[in-house]
C-alpha cells in the first residue's frame, strides 16, 4: 500500500515503532522555518500507518516534519487540521522503514549547499532567509557562500575528495585563482595543510634567519630559483625577507626529498619527510643501530678532513678565508657525516620492521631521524615473531598461570626496594655507575623507551629560546660539540647502557655524571620565576669554575648594544672607556651608536651586568651582598637582576 492520501494534521501521532525518539528544539524550529519559507509545503511526504485510535495515524517516517507543522498550528500560522500528503504503509514494516531513513540518508555536499546557496544570493535573498529556507544556521551560509572566493579547479579537486574541507576553506583568504591553484600543486602532499595553505596565500614574508631558508642553501639560492627579496635599509645586516613562500617550501620539499631518497636506498620499510615532527614520535618505539668500525682507508680519510675542516675554521676565524673556503667546509662537513653514518648500522630485521623521517633540526640542518617502529608494523613483528618461535603454529594454550594479588605483589617489591636502597647505599661505585645511567638516560636519548630503576628528575632549561642569535653563542656550539662527542661514545641502544656504564672506569663515569649534570644547571633570569636561590648558586657555580665570560660572551652591536636604549649604550660606554669617548652618543642614530658602542667597548672586558659574575669571598653571595646591604631585601634582588634585566628587552 503506497498511495498517498491526505489526512489532517490534528490525526497524526507519533509512532513508538520510530526508532528516532530525540528531537533538539532547535532543529525543529529551524525546520519550521523553512516550511513556512517554501508557503508552508512539504519536500517530503510523510510515512504513516494505522493508529489504533480510530480515524488517527502514526507517522512511521517524518516525525520533525510532524512537529515543524503542529509548532506552526500552535502559532496560529496553519489550521490545527492543515491537510498532509502521507504515504501509507503496512504496521509490520514500521520499525524498518523508521530505520532506513534515518540510516541512509546522506548529508549534502558542502560544494552542493555552496551552489544552492549562491543561486538564492545571487538574485538578492538576505543570508537570514536563505539559512531559514534550507533549515541552516547564518554562519553555515555565510561558510558555504565563501566558497566562491577558491576556484572552480580546487572545488572539483574537493568533489573528487582529493582534497580536506579544511584545506579547501584554507584557500577562502585569497581572490587569485591562479595564486591559488599554484599554491595546491606547490607545497608537497605532506605540507599541504590549512595552515600551509593559508600562510603561503598570505605571503608572509621568511626572514633570511628562518631555518627553512638555512635548509635550502640561504636566500641567494632562493634568489637564484627566480625568488624576490625585499631588503630593509635599516637592516644592518641588509639579511632580507624571502618574500615567495611557495617557492621556499618548494626548495624545501626538494632538499628533504633528495635526502629522502638516500635513506631510501638504505632499506627501510618507509621514509617519511616532514617540515615539523609531530608529538606521536615520542611515543613509537624505535630500533637502534650497533657499531661497526671503520676500515684503515676509511679512517684514515676521516682523520685528514677532520685536521682539514679545523685548519680552514681557523682562516675563517682570522678574516684569511677566500671566497672557495666555505664551499670546501661544506664538502668536508657532507663527506664527514657518510663516513660516521658507516660507524653504524641496522639489522635486516630491523630495517624491514622500521622506517625513517626526514625534517628540519632548530638551526635549519638535516634531521634523519631512523629506526622509528610503527605501532602496526610492531605488532606484525611481534606476531611473526611468536609464530618462528613455534615453528609457524599458534602458541598452545596451557594451565593459567598463578598470579600474586596487587596488595601483595606491592608489598614483596617494596621489600624488594627496600634492600636495594640499603645495599646501593653500601657500594658507592655502582651507585655512580646507576646515577650516571639514569641521568644519561634524559639527556643522551631522544626517545631512550628504556628506564632507571632510579627515580632520579633532571630538567634542561631549553637556552634557544632565550637567546636571540644562537648559532651566535660560542658556549651553546661547544656544548653541542661536545653532545656530539659524548654521542660517539656512550651506545647507541639505550638498552645497552647499563651493562655499558658498569664496565666503564671511575674516571671515565665522573666526566659523564659531569656531563650529564651540566644539562640541568639553569642561571637564566625570567620576569616570572621563583628561581632567585637558584641564580644565586649559580655566581658560586660560577666562582667554583673559575669561569671567564669574557673567552666565551663579547657584547656585539646585533646581539647588545642595538637592543638598549641610549642612554644605556652611553652607560656602557661610560664604564669601559671613559665620559670622554661616550660623549658623542646622544647625537648619533640607534644604528650607529651601536656600532660605535661595538668599536670601542671590543677587547676592555666590560660585560653587561646580567652576564657578570658576582664576586665573592669566603661566604656565599647572598651573605655577601646582604652585608652590604642589611636589611633591605629589594636591594639584594636587584643586586642578583639589576635594572639591566629590564632594560635590554626590545
Amino acid at each position: 500500500m503506497t498511495d498517498i492520501i491526505t489526512i489532517a494534521l490534528n490525526k497524526l501521532d507519533a509512532d513508538p515503532k520510530n526508532v528516532r525518539k530525540t528531537y533538539s528544539k532547535e532543529g525543529v524550529q529551524e525546520l519550521a522555518a523553512n516550511i513556512r519559507s517554501d508557503g508552508y509545503r512539504l519536500l517530503q511526504n510523510l510515512v504513516v500507518r494505522k493508529s489504533e485510535k480510530k480515524g488517527h495515524f502514526l507517522v512511521v517516517a517524518g516525525e520533525r516534519r510532524r512537529q515543524a507543522l503542529t509548532l506552526l498550528a500552535e502559532a496560529g500560522e496553519i489550521a490545527k487540521d492543515f491537510a498532509v500528503e502521507c504515504k501509507e504503509r503496512e504496521a509490520d514494516k514500521a520499525t524498518e522503514i523508521s530505520l532506513a531513513e534515518n540510516i541512509m540518508r546522506e548529508e549534502m555536499h558542502p560544494v552542493d549547499q555552496y551552489e544552492a546557496f549562491k543561486v538564492m544570493a545571487d538574485k538578492g535573498t538576505p543570508i537570514a532567509d536563505i539559512a531559514a529556507r534550507f533549515g541552516a544556521t547564518e554562519t553555515v551560509v555565510r561558510r558555504r557562500l565563501a566558497l566562491a572566493r577558491v576556484s572552480p579547479k580546487l572545488l572539483d579537486i574537493y568533489r573528487n575528495e582529493e582534497m580536506s574541507f579544511e584545506q579547501l576553506a584554507a584557500f577562502t583568504v585569497s581572490d587569485d585563482h591562479a595564486r591559488q591553484e599554484e599554491v595546491w600543486e606547490s607545497l608537497p602532499s605532506w605540507n599541504c595543510n590549512a595552515h600551509a595553505i593559508r600562510q603561503a596565500l598570505q605571503n608572509e614574508a621568511i626572514k633570511a634567519t628562518d631555518k627553512r631558508i638555512t635548509l635550502i642553501g640561504g636566500l641567494h639560492v632562493y634568489e637564484a630559483a627566480g625568488g624576490v627579496v625585499r631588503r630593509d635599509l635599516f637592516d644592518a645586516g641588509n639579511e632580507g625577507y624571502a618574500t615567495d613562500v611557495v617557492l621556499v617550501e618548494r626548495l624545501v620539499a626538494e632538499t628533504l626529498e633528495a635526502e629522502a631518497e638516500r635513506v631510501r636506498a638504505e632499506g627501510w620499510k618507509w621514509v617519511e619527510c616532514s617540515a615539523s615532527l609531530s608529538d606521536d614520535i615520542f611515543r613509537m618505539k624505535r630500533a637502534y643501530a650497533v657499531a661497526v668500525t671503520l676500515s684503515d682507508e676509511q679512517q684514515a680519510e676521516l682523520d685528514s678532513l677532520d685536521a682539514e675542516y679545523d685548519e680552514l675554521a681557523e682562516l675563517i676565524e682570522a678574516g684569511a678565508a677566500d671566497e672557495e673556503t666555505e664551499g670546501r667546509m661544506l664538502v668536508i662537513n657532507s663527506r664527514m657525516r657518510d663516513l660516521h653514518n658507516l660507524t653504524e648500522a641496522y639489522s635486516s630485521d630491523d630495517l624491514e620492521k622500521a622506517g625513517a623521517i626526514i625534517t628540519i633540526d632548530y638551526y635549519g640542518a638535516l634531521r634523519v631521524e631512523r629506526g622509528l617502529i610503527r605501532s602496526d608494523d610492531e605488532i606484525e613483528a611481534v606476531r611473526l615473531e611468536a609464530n618462528n618461535a613455534s615453528g609457524g603454529e599458534a602458541t598452545p594454550k596451557g594451565a593459567k598461570p598463578f598470579v600474586h594479588s596487587q596488595a601483595l605483589t606491592q608489598e614483596l617489591t617494596a621489600q624488594k626496594t627496600a634492600v636495594l636502597r640499603v645495599e646501593l647505599a653500601r657500594n658507592p661505585d655502582v651507585a655512580l655507575a646507576a646515577v650516571v645511567h639514569a641521568l644519561l638516560l634524559k639527556v643522551a636519548y631522544t626517545y631512550p623507551g628504556v628506564q632507571s630503576a632510579l627515580e632520579i628528575s633532571l630538567t634542561s632549561e631549553r637556552l634557544e629560546t632565550s637567546i636571540k642569535l644562537p648559532e651566535g653563542s660560542k658556549a651553546l656550539c661547544a656544548f653541542n660539540d661536545l653532545r656530539e662527542n659524548y654521542g660517539y661514545v656512550i651506545p647507541g641502544d639505550p638498552a645497552d647502557l647499563w651493562e655499558w656504564c658498569m664496565e666503564q672506569p671511575h674516571d671515565q663515569l665522573l666526566n659523564l655524571l659531569a656531563y650529564a649534570a651540566a644539562h640541568s644547571v639553569n642561571a637564566v633570569a625570567k620576569l616570572y620565576d621563583d628561581r632567585r636561590g637558584g641564580c644565586a648558586h649559580a655566581e658560586e657555580l660560577g666562582q667554583a669554575l673559575k669561569v671567564d665570560m669574557n673567552a666565551w660572551f663579547e657584547p656585539t652591536a646585533e646581539g647588545y648594544f642595538g637592543r638598549i636604549s641610549k642612554a644605556g649604550i652611553e652607560t656602557a660606554i661610560t664604564e669601559s672607556r671613559g665620559k670622554d669617548v661616550a660623549a658623542g652618543i646622544s647625537g648619533m642614530k640607534k644604528g650607529e651608536a651601536a656600532a660605535y658602542a661595538e668599536r670601542q667597548v671590543s677587547g676592555t672586558g666590560w660585560l653587561p651586568e646580567p652576564a657578570r659574575f658576582v664576586s665573592i669571598g669566603p661566604t656565599s653571595v647572598r651573605d655577601n651582598l646582604e652585608e652590604g646591604h642589611a636589611g633591605d631585601v629589594g636591594e639584594v634582588n636587584d643586586a642578583f637582576y639589576g635594572d639591566s634585566v629590564l632594560e635590554v628587552a626590545e
